[in-house]
């Protein structure tokens, strides 16, 4: 099986390599481009194709993606909204992704992310790099005894509850239309509406899959529900903030601070040096403008137990398509 790989960076070679090393049947071709109408012809000669969260496979790629021959698709990563999966079963292109990875790293980041905005670490950091030690506008507040409210309870909302739950004594409650049935176990209780826990939280965390239902799941009216001077974090992707909410509520001093490491329409600068471009996207250079709002590049997955894991996923994914024809991580419309 001849595998194309779309935008790859040099942690995504190491760490697909290492997994390939002892891999028979697999040859992977590393390409810098993401995945969009215009290079979609990268795939022709090869028979799957692997991508990422900002690749974009819709049904003009997945067209284009069939008439070159591609019949597997392997995401390297958990979410497959970008990908069209009405359109990938019409055309008979199978869909693989990794379930779950290292879902600490995300964890431990989101709660990285809270900590940062609320005790200030990046300005305090960039102080004392030019000599200024005032601590001034560094004022923060506890965690401990603070109400956090989690949406979305699959491995990583569960594990980010148990870690603000346990580790620093905070009450964690949580929503999901589908509760776990252990979410107990890591410290986290489930409330009845998405508004019950958006007014009670102190900081809320968004750990939810990006779908038709979860859309803009945050936008003036839910954010009109939580309390004034609200921590708003998210992990997860960029489509569950409706970005204009966003600036109307950090713009009437509403948020206290919002931590984001993704932003819906990222693709076109994340993953990539975009410190000599201008930015055209309006509304990103506007929240990039906000003093209280720090954003990441879409970082918090990146940990060496995770792209291992994904290496390790993927690898196993392509070769049980190469046997079989099917996967055990198969998805589909």
């Amino acid at each position: 099986m001849k595998v194309a790989v779309f935008g790859t960076r040099k942690y995504d070679r190491d760490s697909l390599s290492s997994a390939h090393k002892e891999t028979k049947g697999v040859e992977l071709t590393f390409l810098d481009p993401l995945l969009d109408k215009t290079t979609a012809l990268l795939a022709e000669g090869h028979d799957a194709i692997c991508i990422f969260v900002n690749d974009i496979c819709d049904a003009e790629v997945l067209e284009q993606l069939h008439h070159h021959g591609i019949k597997y698709i392997a995401l390297r990563c958990a979410g497959y909204n970008n990908v069209d999966l009405h359109t990938a079963s019409r055309l008979g292109i199978k869909v693989t992704r990794v379930p779950s990875y290292a879902p600490e790293a995300v964890a431990e980041f989101a709660v990285g992310m809270m900590l940062t905005v609320v005790r200030k670490y990046h300005k305090s950091y960039n102080r004392v790099r030019e000599g200024n030690f005032l601590l001034d506008g560094l004022l923060g507040f506890n965690l401990a005894g603070k109400t956090i409210g989690i949406i979305g309870t699959g491995k990583i909302g569960l594990i980010t509850g148990r870690i603000l739950s346990r580790g620093f004594g905070c009450t964690v409650i949580a929503y999901d239309p589908y509760p776990s049935a252990v979410a107990d176990v890591y410290g986290l209780s489930y409330v009845k509406t998405l508004e019950e826990l958006l007014r009670r939280s102190d900081i809320v965390s968004l750990h939810c899959p990006l779908t038709e239902s979860t859309k803009y799941i945050i936008n003036d009216e839910t954010l009109a529900l939580t309390k004034p001077g609200v921590i708003l974090i998210n992990t997860s992707r960029g489509g569950l903030i409706d970005s204009h909410a966003l600036i109307r509520a950090l713009k009437s001093g509403h948020l206290g601070a919002v931590g984001l490491d993704v932003y819906e329409r990222e693709a076109a600068y994340f993953f990539a040096d975009s410190s000599a471009k201008i930015i055209h996207d309006d509304v990103f250079a506007r929240l990039l403008s906000f003093y209280n709002v720090f954003m990441s590049g879409h970082q918090a997955y990146l940990t060496e137990e995770a792209l291992r894991n994904i290496a390790d996923t993927t690898i196993q994914n392509l070769q049980e398509l190469e046997a079989t024809g099917t996967c055990t991580h198969l998805i589909g419309a």
